[in-house]
């Protein structure tokens, strides 16, 4: 069975104003965890307006569950003690009306003098998934089994249509802030373990990024932990669809290992294919088509569905397959996040939006 573990960004918001605050500090400071199991649990990040939790490994989606909804519930408390709440969603209903300063880390404030206007724009909040691997040289065979299926999980988890107070059209506007950055986007097909570090020293060379941590791949090799890292989704409401996220990642992960051991065929999608499959996965969520892995337009249910069907032995095996695909077909019948926030700021406003992204 593969471990797993979660992390997820959250905004600060003014619960009147829907205005990002930046007290990262103060709510970090604040924060009441009981057990503490990781110092690493709560953090601030990239700006004064955004904290990180991270669960610690976990052996399945039950342990997740727990950890992720007794993290929330401990920096929403203390986000209120500070009067702020935490908002769930990809981007803040009104972000870039009010600057936010950048959390006083050097790598931070490094990034900020090498790309000012990127920094101040990245007030997005994603949700990363760590799916334990045998080893780094099958973790670059997972990635290239598992990257013609980012955009699909790009548009299922789409989660931050807003914008400078505005509708931007996108499901997943943090996809499209994301892409400005040197390295971003579906990863590339890497040859072997050795092609991927040659490739990224060569990055280094080129001055493109400063440190690993500037590979903003939608999925990458983690330098901390022995996991395969998923990032191409938006931090989700709903802790349940959250995990349900995790579910999926790990089936497509143990159906990888599984494939590569086994010589299956690698679909074969490519790389400009797959980008444009990105963006159109950014832009629509599940309305209409979706491209699936193979570069074919077909109806975003039916490629959800095929998703199910390529690792549904694995979520068998995981004992995970009653909870993944109800959970999923949720998701078909009420539409994404992103559809659930157009929805309510139609029907009852910007006070009503804040209220459903600030639920905790």
């Amino acid at each position: 069975m593969l471990t797993l573990g979660i992390e997820e960004e959250y905004l600060l918001l003014d619960p009147a104003t829907a205005l990002p605050v930046p007290k990262a500090e103060q709510v970090c400071a604040a924060v009441d965890l009981e057990p503490v199991v990781h110092e690493r649990e709560i953090q601030a990040e990239l700006l004064q307006a955004q904290v990180e939790v991270a669960t610690p490994v976990c052996a399945d989606l039950a342990e997740a569950s727990g950890h992720l909804l007794r993290l929330r519930h401990a920096v929403s408390s203390a986000a209120k003690r500070n009067g702020c709440r935490i908002a769930a969603s990809g981007t803040s209903p009104r972000a870039g009306l009010v600057p936010i300063p950048v959390t006083r880390n050097p790598r931070y404030l490094a990034m900020r003098g090498r790309a000012p206007q990127l920094v101040d724009e990245q007030l997005v909040n994603g949700m990363h998934v760590h799916i334990a691997i045998p080893d780094r040289e099958m973790g670059v065979a997972v990635l290239n089994r598992v990257r013609p299926w980012l955009p699909v999980l790009v548009a299922m988890a789409a989660n931050s249509p807003m914008w400078h107070g505005q509708d931007t059209g996108f499901a997943s506007w943090r996809t499209v802030v994301y892409s400005r950055w040197p390295v971003c986007g579906p990863p590339p097909h890497f040859t072997d373990l050795a092609d991927y570090e040659e490739r990224i020293q060569a990055l280094f060379v080129a001055g493109a990024i400063s440190d690993r941590g500037q590979l903003y791949w939608q999925a990458r090799l983690s330098d901390r932990y022995p996991t395969i890292e998923v990032r191409c989704l938006d931090v989700q409401l709903r802790a349940d669809d959250a995990v349900m996220f995790a579910g999926i990642v790990r089936g497509m992960v143990a159906t990888a290992i599984r494939d590569e051991k086994s010589g299956r065929r690698i679909a074969h999608c490519p790389p400009e294919l797959l980008s444009a499959a990105n963006w159109h996965a950014a832009r629509h969520g599940l309305e209409g088509v979706l491209v699936d892995p193979e570069g074919r337009r077909r109806g975003a249910d039916d490629v959800v569905r095929s998703l199910l069907g390529h690792i549904g032995q694995a979520l068998e095996e995981a004992g995970d397959i009653r909870q993944v695909s109800s959970l999923v077909h949720r998701l078909l019948r009420r539409g994404t996040p992103a559809d659930r926030q157009r929805r309510v700021l139609a029907a009852d406003g910007i006070k009503a939006l804040t209220d459903l992204i600030t639920e905790p």
